[in-house]
């Protein structure tokens, strides 16, 4: 649905506009969901894209006026905002902007109520901690903890809660204490326009070292192929006639085929028939 902008006021007119402006000099538009990022790390991260890309935390309705009046397929962005969205400039494809704003991700302590990422696992073995009220702590939130040699030591790998599993107020204070930061925090792509197309996280999100692994497969059984079939290529040429003399060579010592490149050959098998044909007779 369209949106009137002809009654905003100057200010909100100009960042619609500045919106607009930077959409025309950039290749890649994208929104990024800021929420739970500290001010501080929000400052490293625009430190860190200084020269790749420009960030606009801008109101939600003023990023659809400007969305709006530059009409066309980047419209569709418009259900990708949430109310946290900030707005992304680049000339980096959507693949690459995707992993650099992940390698601006950091560690940080969970807080109660959010969700693990990953199994969160809490490794066995001594803590810094002297015996006290830690011990009565680290139990009630599963972890099992006993005091040994004059310090705490939690007895068992455990595996305090699953992917995707809520973390409660007690197990966080105590990851904190054994400086566990389960959490990545950074800034989220949630969706992307470029060159008239809508890029989701989902199909940004690839392994290169397993699509790196499938070409090297992909290039071997493409070589073997031609090796086997003889389909001459500019790099499998010297490995099929090398292929095609030893499979001659091997059929010409078979068939006794009289060669001066396999007479010697010719004459050992006859003769390593001879002698065990003569040992089989006694």
């Amino acid at each position: 649905m369209a949106l009137y902008t002809h009654h905003l006021p100057p200010w909100k007119r100009g960042e619609v506009e500045d919106i607009k402006k930077l959409a025309q000099q950039y290749q890649l538009v994208g929104l990024v969901d800021m929420y739970g990022i500290p001010a501080t790390q929000v400052q490293n991260i625009r430190r860190n894209l200084r020269g790749k890309a420009v960030i606009r935390m801008v109101r939600n309705t003023l990023i659809m006026h400007a969305l709006d009046e530059i009409g066309g397929e980047i419209t569709g962005l418009e259900r990708f905002i949430s109310g946290h969205s900030a707005l992304i400039f680049t000339n980096d494809n959507p693949f690459k902007l995707y992993k650099t704003l992940e390698k601006t991700k950091t560690k940080m302590a969970a807080r109660a109520g959010e969700t693990a990422p990953e199994d969160i696992v809490v490794a066995k073995g001594p803590t810094s901690f002297k015996p006290g009220p830690i011990v009565g702590e680290l139990q009630q939130a599963g972890i099992p903890a006993a005091i040994e040699a004059g310090k705490v030591k939690i007895r068992d790998t455990k595996t305090v809660v699953r992917k995707g599993g809520v973390i409660s107020a007690k197990l966080a204070d105590v990851l904190a204490k054994l400086d566990i930061k389960p959490m990545d925090v950074g800034i989220i792509l949630q969706a992307a326009f470029f060159e008239k197309d809508l890029y989701e996280p989902k199909v940004l999100s690839i392994d290169e070292g397993m699509f790196l692994d499938m070409i090297a497969t992909a290039a071997r059984q493409a070589f073997n192929l031609s090796v086997n079939e003889a389909i001459p290529t500019r790099d499998t040429m010297q490995p099929i006639l090398v292929k095609a003399v030893r499979e001659a060579r091997g059929l010409a010592i078979e068939a006794s085929v009289y060669n001066g490149d396999v007479m010697d050959a010719i004459i050992g098998k006859a003769y390593r028939e001879g002698t065990a044909l003569q040992a089989l007779m006694g």
